[in-house]
């Protein structure tokens, strides 16, 4: 039934769509990503019987010990060829039914000996035979022989219980079977109609899923200034921003160069000019202190000597800087600000603008072109929304929810019925039970009695009451043993015989799925028929679909088109034709024609600059000599330290002119240095500096620009060549993308629908849960362990019998013993009158026997 109600519904869904063949579908990386909405099912697929599953277990293994052959698939071809007459092919059924033979004939010679056995053995009773008589032969192993029996019978018992417990527990799990029952079925019931309800919501997500992929193309047609015009600039960015950077570079280097000989020449001057300042004025102090020995003061000791130490030094006092020596810089300063003034920093950013241009270029020229992709993209929007609605999604699932809602309602209407036939049923297994409990509580009383009444120093026709009951409750539990085991037996095997046969027959095959191989052997259901079930569904036997390939294609949760095979009768392509659809969006795509100018990236002012700036003359200036006369000191001598010794030179002078004239120029050669040395000193520095940055700039700066012009015209020549075929290939790789987006959701459609909508998941469930879950877990499992539990206690009746008649002997009160004298045997004759003297001396072996009878008490 489900699967006839998945079929339709599919049908029903997709009856105005077609399909030539199952599409394969990857989700693209960088594209739209969609995932069609699943509902979770709340029914399981499988079926565990909790804490009794090993007892279920145990019979299993039973049956495949009793019935230990594989699922005979031939002969079932053949009964179903045969339409199930057995009488044809009664010999192989009888080879593969062996083992249940063998059992059923057990169990049928049981039925028939067991009533035959008891109406003897009590016919031999009533007649003082078969144990009847009341007498006890008294033997040297008595205590032994008792002991033994009582502890037999007793693990008889126990394992008897253990069968009734089985019995027991399989009985209420009939009980509760109809309920579990029902509220497996509400659960399929649930998960059918959310299957209904889901197959809407997936179509309308289907739907809902072009709206996102137009927006998506709405995006980049919205973005193609950054879209287009970005990647343009990626492919043209690696090429040209590494020249532009070096000419920047340069640029750079020009402003640093001019900087510095600017530097350098005015640190040339101030050199000058502070030279001579300084020159003059030690001039002046020397030609002082010259008059001032050559006078008469020091003609005279002791100024004469102080004098003749002066002379000497006095030739260091000066200037040690000629500015005149070092050659000016003035020529390759004005060339370095005739390459300065054309902003060559300015012609940079003009290339830098050329190429970030581009996307305000690609978003002016699309424009229109845009606006009828625009609209052709709704127009396809539209031809999807009205083939959608060609599709009579709420008409068929209106039809099929009456009928599922009708199912629904006749099972509900039928489980009553069926529960209170199945009360029946638990009622009798409780009567079997409640029987066999009464028997082996007989004989768990019997022992009880006998064990803990047993006096074994009474002799046989002196033993207690309670002794006496327990041989009682035995005997009691062999009566009814005979009376009804013969029935149970015939439950017992009617039940075997069914149970067994739907286990190994059905469940099991089932379950492995040769029962589906078997159904999906050609020819067999149907003469005519290769294959009977797209026979059934498809009107065309020859499609080669399989029950096995059904299931396991369901059981993936696969969706039902391709499950079924439903395009060898739908054509799904006729609706959703992708290259037709996306064939207008294409033409509009072709007209996208973007135009970009030739980029030029330095003009000719900006190479000449360069060129200049190689040729400007300051990679051979002698730097050497600039930087050998500013490491010299501003003067020969120290100033500070000559005028501390002509100071001191002065102070041993006696009082005078002389004297003081020495001091006063010691006065003046301080304030010299104070004021005209450390300008010198100034000078010098700033001249250092500015000669070590020219002698970093200018070092190999030919050689510099000249690999810069090589990289700009390598960069101008990649853009002339390739500036064209960049834009046309960015271009169409563009509309590509737009493309792709429709083509990718389309793919999708088709993949959706064959392969995802749908999906048969809950119908292969309710059918597993109608075989697996009621007929084998809720019927045949419990029924296999109430025949289980009940046989087994039932066929160790029989030694239960056998035992407990023995055992009885030992603990009833006899009317009759042996008696034997202390010191020798003498036949006695018995002193009573009827049938219950024996006068064999030869009986059990037992010589000189003679009966008596006891005093009752």
């Amino acid at each position: 039934m489900a699967l006839v109600f998945s079929v339709l519904l599919l049908l029903g869904l997709c009856g105005k769509m077609a399909s030539g063949g199952q599409p394969a579908f990857d989700n693209t990386p960088g594209a739209l990503n969609y995932e069609l909405p699943t509902t979770e099912y709340e029914t399981q697929d499988t079926f565990n019987a909790g804490i009794i599953d090993p007892l279920y277990q145990m019979v299993h293994i039973f049956l495949n010990v009793v019935q230990p052959n594989d699922f005979p698939q031939d002969l079932v071809k053949k009964l179903i060829q045969k339409r199930f007459d057995i009488s044809v092919d009664t010999k192989e059924v009888a080879i593969y039914e062996i083992g249940v033979l063998i059992c059923v004939i057990l169990g049928l010679l049981f039925i028939f000996l067991m009533p035959l056995v008891g109406f003897f053995f009590c016919m031999c009773r009533c007649c003082n035979k078969c144990g009847g008589e009341m007498h006890q032969r008294q033997k040297q192993n008595e205590s032994c022989r008792r002991k033994c029996l009582a502890i037999s019978l007793l693990l008889i018992c126990l394992l008897m219980s253990l069968g009734i417990a089985f019995g027991f527990v399989a009985n209420q799990q009939t009980r509760t079977r109809i309920q579990r029952t029902q509220k497996l079925a509400e659960s399929n019931y649930r998960d059918l109609r959310a299957l209904l309800t889901e197959a809407p919501k997936q179509i309308d997500y289907i739907l809902g899923q072009y709206n996102t992929t137009k927006n998506k193309a709405f995006s980049d047609l919205d973005s193609i200034d950054s879209v287009l015009g970005g990647r343009i600039k990626g492919q043209l960015k690696p090429k040209v921003t590494p020249v532009l950077e070096e000419i920047k570079a340069m640029a750079t280097a020009i402003r640093q160069t001019k900087d510095a000989l600017q530097n350098m020449s005015s640190s040339l001057k101030s050199l000058r000019d502070a030279s001579t300042q300084l020159s003059t004025n030690l001039t002046s102090v020397r030609n002082s202190i010259e008059n001032s020995l050559n006078s008469n003061d020091c003609a005279s000791d002791p100024a004469s000597k102080i004098c003749d130490s002066l002379r000497p030094q006095l030739s260091n006092l000066g200037s040690n800087h000629n500015g005149s020596q070092l050659p000016s810089v003035d020529r390759e300063l004005n060339t370095v600000n005739d390459v300065d003034r054309t902003d060559l920093e300015s012609l940079v950013k003009r290339g830098y603008m050329s190429i970030d241009e581009i996307p305000n270029m690609i978003q002016n020229q699309t424009g229109d072109v845009i606006k009828d992709v625009k609209k052709t993209l709704d127009s396809v929007s539209s031809k999807v929304k009205n083939m959608s609605q060609s599709i009579p999604v709420e008409e068929v699932l209106l039809q099929f929810s009456h009928y599922l809602n009708d199912s629904n309602r006749y099972i509900h209407e039928s489980l009553p019925r069926v529960e209170e036939y199945d009360s029946y049923w638990w009622l009798g297994g409780l009567i079997v039970c409640f029987l066999l409990t009464l028997i082996v509580t007989f004989f768990y009383l019997g022992l009880l009695c006998g064990v803990f009444g047993y006096d074994k120093r009474a002799t046989p026709t002196r033993r207690g009451c309670v002794s006496n009951t327990g041989g009682i409750f035995l005997m009691a539990g062999v009566g009814f043993s005979f009376l009804f085991c013969w029935i149970l037996m015939i439950l017992v095997v009617l039940t075997f015989v069914v149970g067994a046969n739907v286990e190994k027959l059905l469940c099991e095959p089932y379950e492995n799925k040769k029962l589906l191989q078997v159904l999906d052997t050609p020819y067999l259901l149907n003469d005519q028929w290769q294959f009977y079930l797209s026979g059934i569904l498809l009107k065309n036997p020859d499609i080669n679909m399989t029950f096995e390939q059904v299931y396991r294609d369901c059981k993936r949760g696969r969706g039902v088109y391709a499950t079924f095979q439903l395009e060898n009768v739908f054509n799904i392509t006729e609706n959703f034709n992708i290259e037709r659809l996306s064939e207008d969006i294409v033409k509009e795509l072709e007209k996208l024609n973007v135009n970009i100018d030739s980029i030029e990236l330095l003009d000719k002012t900006g190479r000449k600059s360069l060129e200049d700036f190689a040729q400007s003359g300051i990679d051979r200036i002698n730097y050497s000599m600039y930087l050998q006369e500013a490491e010299k000191p501003p003067t020969k001598v120290d100033l500070l330290t000559f005028a501390s010794f002509l100071e001191t030179e002065a102070n041993q002078l006696p009082d005078g002119n002389l004297k003081q004239a020495f001091l006063m120029d010691a006065q003046n050669i301080r304030a010299i240095h104070q004021q005209h040395v450390p300008p010198v000193q100034q000078s010098l520095n700033s001249l250092k500096q500015s000669v070590w940055a020219l002698k970093q700039t200018s070092s190999k700066l030919p050689e510099e620009v000249k690999k810069v012009l090589a990289s700009l015209d390598s960069a101008q020549h990649f853009l002339t060549s390739n500036l064209s075929s960049i834009v046309i290939g960015e271009t169409k790789k563009f509309g590509r993308t737009i493309i792709g987006y429709f083509e990718h959701y389309l793919q999708w459609v088709l993949y959706a629908i064959t392969e995802k909508m749908t999906s048969c998941k809950p119908m292969i469930t309710a059918m597993d849960s109608a075989v697996n879950g009621i007929l084998c877990s809720y019927v045949a499992d419990p029924l296999n362990l109430f025949w289980f539990g009940i046989g087994k206690a039932t066929m160790l009746l029989l030694p239960a019998v056998i035992i407990a008649i023995k055992l009885a002997k030992y603990y009833r009160r006899m009317d009759s013993e042996d008696v034997y004298d202390d010191v020798e045997t003498v036949p006695m004759k018995n002193l009573e009158n009827g049938s219950n003297g024996y006068h064999k001396d030869h009986l059990y072996g037992v010589h000189n026997p003679v009966m008596t009878s006891p005093s009752r008490y």
